[in-house]
């Protein structure tokens, strides 16, 4: 199986990328693991909302397969604490899906059709966090899910 995550707009931040970098190498271990960035929409500024979100969702679904599982980091999803979100992980790798992907929006959120595509949506937390720290706290999580799994020390019971 494969994870894929995808987020909208770039991070400029060399110590956050740094740090994803390292945590989607320490992944490589456990997972095909891809992180895919579509770049921001340009010239935004005569657009509404609700067509910004629409046109990232056009973006977000070119990237995806009917196949695909596709979940949303949504602040309204179900939220889990990190041995829930390893057994999360574990039943769908057990369901023989060949591609999980994982979204995080631009900065309004989804459009109405991603909603209807996606088959799921968690939330990290109910704090409000930058998109560019999301990234990180969700590869980490992705890489602490893994080592759960594995029954290795990373996490501490």
């Amino acid at each position: 199986m494969t994870i894929k995550l995808i987020a909208i707009g770039k991070t400029d931040n060399k110590n956050l990328i740094a740090l994803i970098d390292d945590y989607t190498k320490r992944l490589s271990h456990y997972i095909r693991f891809e992180f895919e960035i579509i770049p921001d929409l340009k010239k935004v500024k005569h657009l509404s909302e609700a067509q910004q979100k629409e046109k990232e969702g056009e973006l977000i679904l070119a990237k995806t397969q009917n196949s695909d599982v596709l979940i949303l980091l949504d602040e309204n999803g179900k939220q889990l604490d990190s041995v829930g979100f390893s057994s999360y992980l574990q039943k769908h790798m057990n369901s023989g899906i060949k591609t999980l992907i994982f979204v995080i929006g631009g900065p309004y959120g989804f459009s109405d059709a991603i909603y209807k595509r996606a088959n799921g949506k968690l939330g990290l937390s109910k704090m409000t966090f930058s998109h560019q720290m999301v990234r990180l706290f969700f590869i980490e999580q992705l890489y602490r899910g893994f080592t759960i799994l594995r029954n290795e020390p990373y996490h501490h019971r």
